[in-house]
């Protein structure tokens, strides 16, 4: 979402950010709501603009929103949302996506899709948060929580694999972007956090996206925290990103503190953020500019104060 979470009227399909994705605009939406819950078919309809990418979203009068996959892999996650969002709810510090019905594939397009009760607040912008201490405090309150919860049955985070798992892919991006970012200073971070030493204790409960997109801010503080497609059991210091995708370098220390991060786990918190920013970048430099200077963003802080980090 942008950081105002803007609802506009058009009917446009929403911009094709992926070769693979449906085609989806109001009028299909519409007649999906039309054909499967026509008690909300007569509400107003609104198309919310977002910096997101595997789902578009229709504000459904004041109160509910509409989100349709626009890719097969985010199709998947629906399952997942309906089946552990209720579970993890309760035991949260702010408010997450409540689902309230889901659609079934209909009118051409081709997965499950779902209706959420809509929260209200906004997605922060870079350099808007007039309180980054007290947010990054919210932030290690959520993590914490999150991570509290018992494993269960729980899935595996779609980040779940090791950091090392992900060292091709980051060079590759690296070799792509190397007229674009101070790619000796990133091959360097990201060489540092490969040699961290790994979670030595079972996986946990992570979110896996904690990126401007995911949160809503009410007041400067976090408000609701959303879009748990890859929420699920892995190394903590993947939700360890939201330290520089969500926060100036002055807070960082006031999260790391209160979430009790060790020097491992925030070298690998480091590299996690450092090789998702650079794979975003790298793939949507030139069809979504909000993501891609999100992306910037991130790099430029993960190297700041190189080689010591953020």
């Amino acid at each position: 979402m942008t950081s105002d979470r803007r609802a506009t009227a058009h009917g446009a399909g929403a911009r094709a950010l992926h070769a693979d994705e449906a085609q989806i605009d109001l009028p299909l939406v519409r007649r999906l709501l039309g054909a499967r819950f026509p008690q909300w078919a007569d509400r107003p309809l609104t198309a919310v603009e977002s910096v997101g990418t595997s789902n578009a979203m229709y504000r459904l009068g004041t109160d509910l929103v509409v989100r349709l996959p626009r890719i097969a892999g985010a199709a998947r996650d629906v399952e997942k949302e309906h089946h552990w969002l209720p579970r993890l709810a309760p035991t949260l510090p702010v408010a997450v996506p409540t689902p309230l019905a889901k659609g079934s594939p209909a009118e051409g397009y081709p997965w499950p899709w779902s209706v959420y009760r809509w929260l209200d607040g906004g997605t922060p912008a870079p350099g808007s948060r007039a309180a980054p201490g007290r947010l990054a405090a919210d932030l290690a309150e959520f993590v914490a929580a999150l991570r509290r919860i018992a494993p269960m049955d729980g899935p595996p985070a779609y980040r779940s694999e090791p950091l090392s798992a992900r060292d091709d892919a980051t060079r590759a991006a690296l070799a792509a972007l190397d007229a674009v970012v101070d790619t000796q200073s990133a091959t360097a971070v990201w060489e540092a956090a490969l040699r961290a030493p790994s979670w030595p204790g079972p996986a946990v409960w992570i979110h896996a996206d904690l990126q401007p997109g995911n949160v809503l801010l009410a007041r400067g503080r976090l408000s609701a925290v959303i879009d748990f497609g890859c929420v699920g059991l892995g190394d903590p210091a993947v939700d360890v990103i939201a330290a520089w995708y969500l926060l100036p370098a002055h807070a960082r220390g006031t999260f790391r503190t209160a979430l009790g991060v060790d020097e491992a786990t925030w070298a690998r918190g480091r590299g996690w953020a450092l090789s998702i920013a650079l794979m975003e970048l790298s793939y949507y430099r030139e069809t979504h500019p909000a993501m891609a200077d999100i992306a910037r963003t991130v790099i430029r802080e993960v190297l700041l104060g190189h080689p010591g980090g953020g």
